[in-house]
């Protein structure tokens, strides 16, 4: 049951990855220029926040399965001299109506996210943002801090850390990890399905940390998330 859900949303992203490259066609002929106002380093945290979860993006250090990979998705274009300006016009208007198929059409239900996950000056920065870093060559995200900062960047987009909070895409790791010790904290990390909570599905949290987080952030993540699930930071143990 986990592999086919894992498989069907892997396919469902290539079918998006499709849509965003005849977009981008179509906004190659037009251009678009909305970025003068925009906030880089804000769209890079409302990126993370709210789109991460779902699409990989290299400069956000983001790995989501769900959607289409963005650098992917615009490498083409940008190789065949798509400018950023065209890629910002491309982004937004995927916020704005990402499901491009008629009602009742064989594939509606592919598209998972939602129309307006951001808006107004928010929707601005996010698509100035991923317009500066999508699909660009060689690029790589910033250096990695310390455990909040990978927390944030790599975890919070999908799971909540107070326990009693309400769970996101995944469980809330308050509850989850209570009581558990380092060595399982790990293995959910770099495996993550080898025990799936219950009331959630496998193949949806990405599997490529172990390559992304050098063997020291990871073991201080672990800490981390263990001192907060089991109270210690809290109480300052």
């Amino acid at each position: 049951m986990g592999r086919v859900f894992h498989e069907t949303r892997m396919r469902n992203a290539a079918r998006l990855g499709a849509v965003f490259v005849a977009l981008s066609g179509l906004a190659f002929l037009t251009g678009c220029d909305t970025s003068e106002d925009a906030d880089l380093v804000r769209g890079r945290a409302l990126f993370q926040a709210k789109c991460g979860s779902c699409h990989v993006l290299t400069e956000a250090r983001t790995a989501g399965v769900l959607g289409p990979d963005l650098d992917a998705a615009f490498a083409q274009a940008r190789a065949d001299g798509m400018d950023n300006d065209t890629v910002e016009g491309v982004v937004q208007t995927q916020i704005a109506n990402p499901r491009t198929v008629e009602e009742g059409a064989s594939n509606y239900d592919n598209v998972y996210m939602p129309a307006d996950l951001v808006t107004g000056q928010d929707a601005e920065d996010v698509a100035t943002y991923v317009a500066s870093v999508a699909g660009v060559p060689g690029i790589k995200p910033p250096a990695l801090g310390g455990p909040e900062q990978i927390f944030a960047e790599q975890c919070a987009q999908c799971h909540g850390l107070e326990p009693g909070t309400g769970s996101g895409v995944g469980p809330n790791l308050g509850d989850s990890l209570k009581g558990q010790d380092a060595t399982y904290v790990l293995k959910q990390i770099v495996d993550p399905n080898s025990d799936i909570y219950q009331g959630f599905p496998e193949g949806v949290m990405p599997e490529n940390f172990e390559q992304i987080i050098p063997p020291a952030k990871l073991n201080a993540l672990v800490d981390y998330l263990l001192a907060n699930a089991n109270g210690e930071a809290a109480n300052g143990g």
